[in-house]
């Protein structure tokens, strides 16, 4: 098997960085020089102190997205920093303009404080069209994407959100294919996180502009490292505390063993190694595992499947199903862009999940989700997207 993490790294030194900046137009003469620069650029600044609306005709603007981190939860490394978060950020906007056309660009920022993230990125937003926040902690994410939610520009916390389309997207088309109602679901995640709170959430549609199309589950119950979140807990902080005003209605306790007993659905995203056959046994008949710890799941697919799994997702690409955010930001932002939304709502997200969950015309046990590679999904997703963008006020 190849050795991807030693490939990486020499393709990282060979390139020394994966994306770069290049130029619309040649600056060969004079006359070219004039009019991309002194004098003639006096003109557009001129129009746009005038209109300030004009910035998205005559700049970057309205095609451009800043990759924004403050490295506190890079991928399943934890808090390693501004500066080795740059990789991760670089391939972000890689990906971007891959799928979507977009131009982006990384920033990792050198704080972790919340006011001082949430002001930077005010007093940078100008030249942006937009916000991707990616691999900030919780809960310090969720604070950060709302406050910033008035910036006039759509800001999205890509490892809630995208993670969350891309789930209900298969759990769309893995209820399909096993026969049971979507809403009629028992589903149990484990990780309070950002990822695991925003399934939860999508799940049940809660949210702003949700709409009438949204069929929630029947019920969610969501675990942390301590067990099941219920309201007699003496250790919960006010976010774990308000997910109760949705989830776990009939207040279970107990540990992720308890929670499982005849559930429908685990969603796992939370750490390596967590289940067994037998945890799959206890659940409901053809049982659905979404098992997305990165890089070890918490259990495998073969696992899972001997323990009578009926359908098993997982976030790597050496297996059926994976669950790959790649599938979601390129389009959700690209329709949002395109729509010249403030933010992104309830109703978009949906949006996006059920036109991933369409790109697979026959559900089957290992084809619940399209690939990540797939180049028409970013432009389904977009369309549905701008659909699904409220009309300004």
């Amino acid at each position: 098997m190849k050795d991807y993490f030693e490939a990486s790294l020499q393709l990282h030194q060979q390139l020394k960085g994966k994306i770069a900046i290049t130029n619309k137009m040649e600056i060969e003469t004079i006359d070219q020089l004039s009019m991309a620069y002194s004098p003639g650029v006096a003109q557009p600044c001129l129009a746009i102190a005038r209109n300030p609306s004009d910035v998205y005709t005559y700049t970057l603007k309205g095609n451009m997205v800043a990759v924004i981190s403050d490295g506190s939860a890079v991928l399943g490394l934890g808090n390693i920093g501004p500066l080795a978060a740059i990789p991760v950020m670089e391939g972000k906007a890689m990906l971007f303009k891959k799928f979507a056309g977009i131009n982006a660009f990384p920033i990792c920022l050198n704080t972790q404080d919340t006011e001082e993230i949430i002001r930077t990125i005010r007093n940078i937003a100008p030249v942006f069209g937009a916000i991707n926040l990616e691999d900030i902690s919780a809960p310090r994410c969720f604070e950060i994407e709302e406050s910033l939610q008035d910036l006039g520009i759509p800001v999205f916390h890509d490892d809630q959100h995208g993670t969350a389309i891309v789930v209900l997207a298969g759990l769309i088309n893995a209820a399909k294919h096993i026969g049971k109602k979507f809403e009629d679901l028992r589903v149990v995640i484990n990780g309070a996180g950002a990822a695991g709170t925003a399934i939860g959430k999508m799940l049940k549609c809660i949210g702003s502009g949700a709409g009438e199309d949204c069929s929630p589950v029947r019920d969610v119950i969501i675990c942390d490292s301590k067990g099941i979140i219920h309201r007699s807990r003496p250790d919960l902080n006010k976010e774990k505390m308000a997910l109760l005003q949705f989830f776990n209605l009939g207040n279970l306790k107990g540990g992720l063993h308890d929670a499982l007993q005849k559930a429908d659905v685990f969603i796992g995203v939370s750490k390596p190694g967590l289940l067994h056959a037998d945890d799959i046994r206890i659940m409901a008949k053809d049982p659905i595992i979404f098992a997305l710890a990165n890089p070890t799941p918490e259990i495998f697919p073969e696992e899972a499947f001997q323990g009578g799994a009926a359908v098993v997702a997982t976030g790597r690409s050496d297996f059926p199903n994976q669950v790959n955010n790649v599938l979601c930001f390129p389009g959700i932002f690209r329709g949002a862009l395109d729509a010249g939304a403030s933010r992104i709502t309830m109703a978009m997200k949906l949006a996006a999940a059920h036109a991933i969950a369409s790109c697979v015309e026959d559900p089957m046990h290992d084809a619940i989700i399209p690939s990540p590679l797939d180049p028409s999904v970013a432009a389904r997703v977009a369309e549905a997207v701008k659909a699904a963008t409220p009309l300004p006020v």
